[in-house]
């Protein structure tokens, strides 16, 4: 029986590539794609606006009569406000857990969120699977997402003049290409897996190697000095994606993902290592030029942060 996709945050071109895949996939009749927005070019699919955080979604959800929902409005490569992330992840579970068609859910997480965040979204999925044990759910954990096309709040921190790191750290980094990211989720849609899959690719990389490759200079700072540096993020001075990238990248726990669950559930692996991933997002930055826009740091932000720091 052919099958109706209901795929959230298309106005993202990630999701929208997603969403153009799985309109051509065997066995598809129809994507719909959810979002305040439209996508970014026409993915051949059937847009319907919604707001994620008001009760539409359980309306478009029962008039689409989707068997599978693909909600990869999480960790929106735009948005950095993780309430309203988790808000939206909240309402597509709800709205999965009373339509009377929907049979499998995918959720696109990341293992950069905070483990806060990652922990609620979690639980949340994990009652849901115990409320609707004939739901078929699964969840993937996403490295850090990078690519020529990928804008998140990790590129524009690599991209900015002055790099903050944490003094006498070097963490290791693990990515995962774009093309993956979207291949993964295309499959572990159509399947019927389910559970927590870690996705990325294979290795990872010193986040000092990454920087000297893009050229980004570095700024050693005690830890204490990134919560300094979000307060002035909160204050608008500067890009608050490069804050909250610079906190993500400290520990470097996403090098301890391990993709060996993802790849037996569903006989693939990512194409493309952490090093390749990386170097595709670096020399397509070389090709359009360097980033380094204007909201990153500036000397008066490091004179704050040296001081503040300094007094610790």
């Amino acid at each position: 029986m052919a099958q109706v996709v209901l795929v959230t945050g298309v106005s993202s071109p990630m999701a929208a590539r997603v969403a153009r895949a799985l309109r051509t996939a065997p066995g598809v009749s129809r994507v719909v794609g959810a979002d305040s927005a439209p996508p970014p070019v026409s993915a051949g699919v059937d847009h319907v606006h919604v707001d994620l955080h008001d009760g539409s979604l359980d309306r478009i959800v029962a008039d689409s009569g989707a068997d599978i929902v693909v909600h990869l409005g999480l960790d929106n490569a735009h948005s950095v406000n993780r309430e309203e992330n988790l808000l939206g992840t909240m309402r597509v579970l709800a709205a999965a857990q009373r339509s009377t068609t929907v049979r499998r859910l995918l959720v696109r997480s990341s293992a950069t969120l905070d483990a806060d965040d990652a922990a609620e979204v979690e639980r949340h999925t994990r009652g849901l699977q115990r409320r609707r044990p004939d739901l078929s759910v699964a969840v993937l954990r996403f490295a850090n997402l990078i690519g020529p096309t990928v804008d998140t709040p990790l590129t524009r921190y690599l991209d900015s003049r002055v790099v903050p790191t944490v003094l006498g750290s070097d963490p290791r980094v693990r990515f995962l290409h774009e093309d993956d990211g979207v291949e993964a989720l295309v499959r572990m849609a159509l399947s019927g897996e389910t559970g927590f899959f870690d996705v990325a690719g294979k290795d990872d990389v010193p986040l000092s190697q990454c920087l000297r490759r893009v050229g980004g200079r570095r700024l050693p700072i005690p830890a204490t000095g990134l919560r300094v540096l979000r307060g002035v993020a909160r204050r608008g001075s500067i890009d608050y994606a490069s804050a909250s990238a610079a906190r993500a990248v400290r520990t470097g726990l996403e090098a301890t993902l391990d993709s060996s669950d993802l790849e037996n559930a569903l006989g693939w692996t990512p194409a493309h290592s952490s090093v390749e991933a990386f170097e595709s997002y670096a020399g397509s930055r070389e090709h359009r030029g360097r980033g380094g826009g204007g909201g990153g740091l500036r000397p008066v932000h490091v004179l704050a942060l040296a001081r503040t720091t300094l007094r610790r």
